[in-house]
C-alpha cells in the first residue's frame, strides 16, 4: 500500500514535540524534587540547636544537622542521636530487609551511623521492630515515633494521574490509610504517612513519581519506664 509522505511527516513532528514536552516534564520533576531537598536541608541547619549550651559540649554536634537523615523507626532527636549511637551494626543486622544501612561520608561527622535510602531498599514497617529490639543504645526506643519522613507523589509523573490504571502504591502501602485512592487516583495522607519509602521503591513510573524526605525536626517523647 503507498504510504502518504505528509502523514508519516506529521506524525514524526508529533512524535518529536510529544518527546519534547515529556523531556520537560521530567526535567520539571527533578528539578522540584532538587529544590525541595534543599529547602528542607536549608531549613535543617537554620533551626538546629544544640541540647547543651556549653559551645564546647555539644556545639558541633548542632553543626551536624546540615542534612536531614532517614533514621530507622523509633529514632530520637537527632542531636541525642549522635551522641548515644555508638555504630554497633546491631540494627543494621537485625533488619530482615536490609533496608538499615551506614550514612555515607557526605553526612561527615554522621558517617556510620544507620540510616534508610528508602529507594533503594524501603522499611516494611515490621509490627515486631526487630530494629529497635537490638538497639542496645537506646538511640531507636520502642515508646518513640514511627514516622521517619513524610512521602508525596509528583502527580505529573503518576501513571494514575496522568491516565493510566495503577494502584501498586496503594496495595502495597504497609500502613492502613496512609495512601488513600479517590476516582482511580492515589494521594498520600501526611498525618498517617510514615516514610517508609515502600511507595517509592515499588512506583513503575518511567520517572519515579513518589518523593521521600526524612523529617527534618524529630523530638524524643519523655517516657516514665525509660528506655526499652
Amino acid at each position: 500500500m503507498h504510504e502518504d509522505p505528509g502523514l508519516s511527516r506529521r506524525d514524526l513532528l508529533r512524535g518529536r514535540l510529544l518527546g519534547q514536552f515529556l523531556g520537560r516534564l521530567a526535567q520539571a520533576a527533578t528539578n522540584k524534587v532538587q529544590a525541595v531537598q534543599e529547602a528542607v536541608a536549608s531549613s535543617a541547619a537554620s533551626q538546629a540547636k544544640p541540647a547543651d549550651p556549653d559551645p564546647t559540649a555539644s556545639g558541633a554536634m548542632g553543626r551536624r544537622l546540615a542534612l536531614p537523615i532517614h533514621r530507622p523507626p523509633g529514632a530520637i532527636d537527632e542531636v541525642s542521636f549522635l551522641a548515644g549511637c555508638t555504630r554497633c551494626n546491631e540494627c543494621v543486622t537485625a533488619c530482615p530487609v536490609g533496608a538499615i544501612v551506614h550514612a555515607p561520608a557526605k553526612f561527615r561527622a554522621a558517617a556510620g551511623t544507620p540510616m534508610i535510602d528508602p529507594h533503594t531498599a524501603a522499611c516494611i514497617m515490621c509490627t515486631d521492630t526487630p530494629c529497635i529490639t537490638a538497639c542496645k543504645p537506646g538511640v531507636l526506643r520502642a515508646d518513640q515515633p514511627r514516622a521517619m519522613g513524610v512521602a508525596w507523589i509528583q502527580t505529573m509523573a503518576c501513571l494514575a494521574h496522568t491516565g493510566s490504571f495503577c494502584t501498586v502504591c496503594s496495595e502495597q502501602c504497609p500502613v492502613p490509610g496512609a495512601i488513600e485512592v479517590h476516582a482511580c487516583k492515589p494521594t498520600i495522607r501526611p498525618d498517617a504517612c510514615t516514610g517508609c519509602g515502600v511507595c517509592a521503591n515499588v512506583c513503575p513510573a518511567p520517572t519515579n513519581a513518589i518523593v521521600v524526605m526524612p523529617l527534618a525536626d524529630r523530638r524524643t517523647r519523655s517516657s516514665s519506664s525509660g528506655h526499652h
